[in-house]
């Protein structure tokens, strides 16, 4: 951590605005997994992204490490996790204030090898209020070895009738649309020879914010509102093409969802709070 320990000062301050544009694009591109209201819950994610020029990209299509984060040893970086609080919703013509910094970076090992940790902060902020914050959970990890085995991941466990169910289908127009909205140049999205020959991946990889997105509208579908408080966790790959399911189970006071691939692992899990 010591080496680290300066970039954990830093922050970075944006401003966009929620255009219908953006709004209309959103709502064309999930139109069967949105949540009534005049902005679709997740919007947030294609605020003020990182935009660079191509000479300040690393080999994956993200900003080059050393920019916004420090130089690290691991290559592969994915979208592991995260939490996110709402205090209020976003409105149509909203000036948003993106406020993003590094909380920690942790490096572990682990059996699948060495891991690196970083724990992001972003405050979404309309007129010096804040509006959203989110915990986004990062992992970067070395490539995998040639003729290395792909990981196999339990099937799901069976948790009974579902209070809502809903098919998930993705193909790499979705996941393009997907990509343009929220700047995301991360190459495993839409360069499937990368995602096969470099990141070990069997295709295209289904966004981890578009599952958590459709797990979030599913949520406020269910509780009739938008949650105080939503986390998700990635558990395994969803690949373009792959049947998937959206379900959400009551637990008590909160809600539990997931994404699953019918007779397969969960991908994604998350629980929502009112």
């Amino acid at each position: 951590m010591t080496e680290y320990a300066d970039w954990m000062q830093r922050s970075i301050t944006r401003q966009d605005v929620v255009s219908d544009r953006l709004i209309g694009q959103m709502q064309s591109t999930l139109p069967d997994h949105l949540a009534p209201g005049p902005v679709p819950l997740g919007l947030f994610w294609t605020l003020a992204p990182d935009a660079l020029t191509s000479d300040r990209l690393g080999r994956d299509g993200h900003p080059r490490q050393g920019i916004f984060l420090p130089e690290l040893p691991l290559p592969r970086r994915m979208w592991a996790g995260g939490e996110i609080r709402f205090h209020g919703d976003l409105t149509p013509g909203d000036v948003v204030t993106k406020t993003s910094r590094i909380a920690s970076i942790v490096p572990k090992s682990g059996s699948t090898g060495d891991l690196i940790f970083v724990t992001m902060q972003h405050d979404y902020a309309v007129g010096g209020q804040s509006v959203i914050d989110e915990r986004q959970d990062l992992v970067y990890r070395a490539d995998p070895a040639p003729g290395q085995a792909v990981p196999a991941y339990p099937p799901a466990p069976d948790l009974g009738p579902a209070i809502a169910r809903r098919a998930l289908h993705s193909d790499p127009v979705l996941l393009f649309r997907f990509s343009a909205l929220t700047f995301n140049g991360h190459r495993i999205h839409y360069d499937a020879d990368y995602a096969r020959q470099t990141e070990g991946y069997d295709g295209l990889v289904v966004h981890g914010p578009l599952q958590a997105m459709v797990m979030l509208n599913m949520a406020a579908q269910v509780l009739g509102r938008t949650p105080a408080r939503f986390t998700y966790r990635g558990l395994s790959p969803l690949i373009a093409g792959q049947p998937a399911v959206i379900e959400a189970r009551q637990n008590g006071t909160d809600l539990v969802l997931r994404v699953v691939k019918p007779g397969g692992p969960v991908t994604m899990s998350a629980s929502a709070s009112a």
